[in-house]
């Protein structure tokens, strides 16, 4: 209920069109980019992984027939099924899967604007500093003209505003706007993205060019980033490939990837320490293997050893990492500030995570994760430069205004 008027609240439905017949990428929205899925809501599709998947990450799936799932299908027309078949939906807000930088604190001003004062449609744009210059055809005999510059002076970059651009990131829309045939119109109003946030993705060459966006500007919760000091591993099915071998004297065997070792020492050497859990007895395995770690073996209670190390060591939960891969390591999943699994995980540990690896257990998931890590380290390290930058210019601006002012009262005494 609006607490103001007492009236309810229109009923606003996040919606993500997930087609399986993507031309540029194929099932693009469910790959994997930075260690999640594109969809991870509302998810409008027609293809079964994608519905899986969609599922698997928490959000609701509207099954969209074959009429509005064709190339030549709009948006718009997939939109208006979806609220023939939800006609509680009053407010839709179009979310592209393509877009993985979107911030949620962009959409909780969009709802808003729309919500709170009145707009009927709002889309995202960003600020583009590009000339533009007139098309000639092959064929034609003309001379191409400046659309928006004087090329006798030309503008600096600091002295132009530039353009606003539409970058298909979101529509929100009315659903009397809809049922009209627009995703824009009525009362509209642009949001202006800033532009490390405004990605893209269409073909193969933007996946690599997003996924480092992504590190560097995505979303990763509320809380500030902290530097990671501990990063507990999942013996069985992260550090091994699970498989258990026994000779014919009963003696087990398993097998790792020697990359996985190499990612434990570049942790190790960069000051985060590595510790290794099992629910089954196998000291040996890891007195064979001289890994050199503080190690758990026969836990009964995962998510109480995690407990136990994060206070014995008076870390935040933002300071621990953990690589799991089965149901017993959901919760330490959950609880840890950052949370990977291999590729061959289970589902409920795959929902559970926040980074999914390209890599199986036993074949270099563990080196992966470790690569992840030190990417978001970066992260964490240039914001720290960044705020101590600005606190830096803070104080000499304040010693220029100390100093300002002992002239002053000098000048006055004299």
């Amino acid at each position: 209920m609006d607490a103001g008027e007492g009236k309810p609240q229109p009923h606003l439905a996040a919606l993500v069109l997930a087609r399986g017949g993507s031309k540029g990428i194929p099932l693009k929205n469910i790959k994997l980019l930075a260690g999640v899925p594109l969809i991870g809501i509302w998810v409008s599709t027609d293809h079964d992984e994608i519905e899986k998947v969609a599922k698997q990450f928490g959000a609701q799936v509207h099954r969209r027939s074959p009429e509005v799932s064709q190339d030549s299908s709009t948006s718009l027309e997939a939109i208006r099924e979806f609220l023939n078949h939800h006609h509680e939906v009053d407010i839709v807000g179009n979310i592209q899967a393509t877009s993985p930088c979107l911030h949620p604190s962009d959409l909780i001003k969009v709802a808003d604007l729309i919500q709170k004062e009145g707009f009927d449609s709002v889309f995202s744009v960003v600020r583009r500093h590009q000339f533009r210059w007139s098309e000639v055809k092959k064929g034609e005999n003309k001379m191409t003209e400046p659309q928006n510059l004087n090329p006798a002076k030309r503008y600096r970059r600091q002295d132009w505003p530039g353009e606003l651009y539409e970058n298909g990131s979101f529509y929100f829309a009315k659903r009397h706007l809809i049922e009209r045939g627009y995703l824009q119109g009525g009362k509209m109003a642009y949001y202006e993205m800033r532009a490390e946030h405004s990605v893209d993705i269409d073909i193969d060459i933007d996946w690599p060019i997003a996924e480092q966006r992504v590190l560097s500007f995505g979303y990763f919760g509320k809380e500030p980033l902290k530097e990671v000091k501990l990063l507990v591993c999942s013996i069985e099915g992260c550090l091994t490939n699970g498989r258990i071998y026994v000779t014919e004297d009963h003696k087990e065997m398993v097998s790792y990837d020697y990359r996985d070792i190499v990612g434990i020492d570049l942790l190790k050497k960069r000051g985060i320490q590595v510790r290794l859990i099992s629910e089954r007895d196998c000291s040996k395995t890891l007195s064979a293997m001289q890994l050199g770690c503080v190690a758990k073996v026969s836990a009964t209670n995962k998510l109480q050893v995690l407990k136990d190390w994060q206070e014995d060591m008076g870390l935040s939960w933002k300071e621990v990492a953990y690589l799991g891969n089965e149901e017993s390591d959901v919760e330490c999943l959950k609880q840890a500030g950052m949370s990977g699994v291999p590729a061959d995980a289970c589902a409920a540990a795959q929902k559970a995570a926040g980074y999914i690896c390209k890599s199986s257990g036993g074949c270099g998931a563990v080196r992966e994760f470790a690569e992840h890590i030190f990417l978001l380290l970066e992260k964490v390290n240039s914001a720290r430069k960044q705020m101590e930058e600005m606190s830096s210019a803070e104080k000499e601006m304040g010693g220029n205004e100390n100093g300002r002012r002992g002239n002053k009262e000098l000048m006055k005494k004299e």
